[in-house]
């Protein structure tokens, strides 16, 4: 009620504040002056002393100049401190001092102790309202802020405590740390307490998150400290790893959400810095799709090995704009020295890629341009395979007939006997690098097969977490169904990797441990959030914050992703990768179906272009119905006019 009734205060204009204080401190001069007056002589026998009034009429004005010129008055009360302090006690000796001028000049009866005993008094009198207020203020703003459990009472703690200190939305209330030797100590003024004690902890706290300040701490103990923060009905946030904070890319103070690497229940390989620069440093290097999930990441690393110049290719122009600024920023911090090109342009624009790859001189491709979405591709097959498939094709004889050294495919696991045509459009890329493999010796080629990337566009990380904070529901698909999980970073690193070991066709199968149930996935999000999942119709004893509602498999997805195309995959020179011993079609048998299916494409038959791409050996198995939208449309449109016949 007190700090309602002291919101007007806190509120009003400066000018009334101004007066407000001017004031107060008037009136308080008046008292220090009184009360050192009786407490000097012990009695108010000095009040008809006309000498007394004249000084105390001299001094108020003069005293109230000296402290506005001192800078009292500009000061903001509820920031300010020490120098406050300061400024009170030079302001109040210069007060003190005048009284005694006066009294010693003028001969006014005023005792000469009393100046000394005003001083002091006049400190108290006038700090105490400001700290009152200063302590009212803080108050109300801890009221209103997010309490926070710290976990990790070492530097990083300590930094990010003095952060949240200064910041408006989160206050520090305890320390958690791992270290016995730490369990009891006070720092930064709070309290360290054990692991054992969060959940009384934040039961008594009132906390609403905890944030892990441990940047130096190993995956596996992060995940161990995930796990017991999971039943606590907190929201867990981090501050990032130490290698982000020596390389620049982030600070100490910054509050992230969970990364998406601590959802994941393995480890990261650490990256062969030989492999990672092989076909980079020094190199005129190609990214297509720069501006996607996995061709940004790929420039940026990449960017880091030093190569001789970057081209970026991207048919979104915003996406290229994104990509080449963020770049640039990043070059200016590396040295400078890297020529970064955006090229606007797609793929399939076989002349353009001609001039660009000869005239530029290419030594590497990254060819990452891809549509991946698979109901989209689904419902817009045409597209999907001019880009994924004969975009490629272009692509790889652009390589050849301009000399480049190296050409990488970045593929995907639903090219693994696929349902959809996306996984289909992919399959037939890897069969068609792998056929010009065949056919000569100048460009080496390699595809890259791996799963799901949580940071992706695409990806269902960013989709539960902006479900989650709309209030829900949060949708999976199926109960049981499961996808294989990399984070960006580890998935653009190894496909970097992966084309340095190539000799020539391989399918490159990235090692990415079991498959995660995508339930579970959502779970651990919610739970992470400070909130509990729910199911419609299933008991839950302690209630729950948000529902997961199953939506249905979609057109052409699968229940379980696969990565192996055969069941014998064979050891490469990294832990973490793996070569698929994969037959290729020559090209002269495959250039013709590739002709067909470009015609059938031209004339836009979607039935006859899933018949094509059955009879060809990439696995597809088509759905009894198409889902292409124009292909659906126009059936539509047909029906009403055979029935009036």
């Amino acid at each position: 009620m007190l700090y309602r009734n002291l919101e007007p205060l806190f509120s009003l204009p400066l000018p009334v504040k101004q007066a407000v204080k001017l004031a107060v401190d008037a009136a308080a001069i008046v008292l220090a002056y009184m009360a050192a007056l009786f407490l000097r002589v012990e009695s108010f026998a000095f009040l008809p002393l006309p000498g007394i009034w004249i000084a105390l009429a001299i001094t108020l004005p003069l005293s109230l100049v000296a402290f506005s010129r001192l800078g009292l008055y500009r000061a903001v009360i509820r920031f300010s401190g020490l120098e406050m302090l300061r400024i009170l006690s030079l302001g109040a000796a210069l007060s003190a001092a005048l009284l005694l001028g006066l009294t010693l000049a003028f001969s006014l009866g005023l005792p000469r102790s009393v100046p000394f005993i005003y001083a002091f008094l006049l400190i108290g009198v006038m700090s105490g309202p400001r700290l009152l207020l200063r302590t009212l203020f803080l108050q109300r703003q801890a009221l209103q802020k997010s309490r926070v459990i710290i976990y990790g009472a070492g530097a990083g703690g300590r930094q990010v405590v003095m952060s949240l200190h200064q910041a408006a939305d989160y206050l520090p209330v305890a320390f958690v740390d791992d270290d016995p030797a730490l369990h009891g100590r006070h720092i930064n003024g709070l309290d360290v307490h054990p692991p054992a004690s969060l959940p009384d902890l934040v039961r008594n706290t009132r906390a609403k998150m905890v944030l892990l300040a441990i940047p130096s701490a190993s995956l596996t103990q992060r995940k161990r400290i995930l796990s017991s923060l999971e039943p606590l009905k907190v929201r867990v946030k981090t501050i990032p790893g130490m290698m982000d904070i020596v390389s620049g890319r982030a600070s100490v103070s910054e509050i992230q959400q969970v990364a998406p690497d601590d959802l994941l229940e393995r480890d990261p390989v650490p990256a062969d810095p030989q492999l990672l620069s092989a076909n980079i440093t020094g190199c005129t290097v190609m990214v297509t799709g720069a501006g996607g999930s996995i061709g940004s990441e790929l420039c940026r690393q990449i960017l880091r090995q030093r190569p001789h110049r970057l081209l970026l290719v991207e048919q979104s122009e915003f996406a290229l704009y994104a990509i080449e600024r963020e770049l640039q920023t990043l070059e200016a911090k590396l040295g400078g020295e890297v020529a970064i090109i955006p090229l606007l342009t797609s793929v399939q624009h076989e002349s353009r890629m001609n001039t660009i790859l000869s005239r530029l001189e290419v030594d590497t491709v990254f060819h990452a341009a891809a549509y991946k979405h698979v109901p989209l591709v689904e419902q817009n097959v045409v597209e999907g395979l001019r880009n994924n498939t004969f975009g490629t094709l272009t692509m790889a004889r652009a390589a050849i007939r301009s000399g480049v050294k190296t050409f990488t495919l970045v593929s995907t696991d639903k090219a693994v006997r696929p349902p959809n045509i996306m996984g289909a459009s992919k399959r037939l890329a890897e069969l068609v690098c792998q056929s010009l493999a065949c056919t000569q010796n100048t460009t080496t080629f390699s595809m890259v097969r791996f799963g799901n990337v949580l940071e992706s566009s695409g990806s269902v990380v960013p989709l539960f977490r902006r479900q989650i904070a709309a209030g829900g529901p949060v949708t999976v698909t199926d109960r049981e169904v499961t996808r294989y999980f990399m984070t960006i970073t580890e998935a653009s690193e190894l496909v970097l990797q992966a084309s340095a070991l190539a000799k020539g066709g391989e399918v490159f199968v990235l090692d990415m441990g079991e498959p995660v149930r995508v339930l579970d996935l959502a779970k651990r999000i919610i739970r992470l959030s400070g909130l509990k999942p729910f199911i419609a119709g299933e008991e839950h004893p302690e209630g729950g914050d948000i529902e997961i509602v199953f939506t249905g498999l979609r057109h052409g997805e699968k229940q379980f992703e696969e990565l192996l195309v055969s069941a014998d995959a064979r050891p490469t020179g990294h832990p973490r990768i793996l070569s698929e011993p994969v037959m290729s079609v020559p090209w002269d048998e495959l250039e013709p179906a590739m002709e067909r299916l470009l015609e059938a494409c031209a004339a836009y038959e979607i039935t006859r272009i899933a018949r094509i791409l059955a009879e060809l050996p990439t696995g597809y198995t088509a759905q009894a119905e198409p889902a292409d939208l124009i292909w659906q449309l126009s059936r539509e449109l047909e029906s009403p006019a055979t029935g009036t016949g």
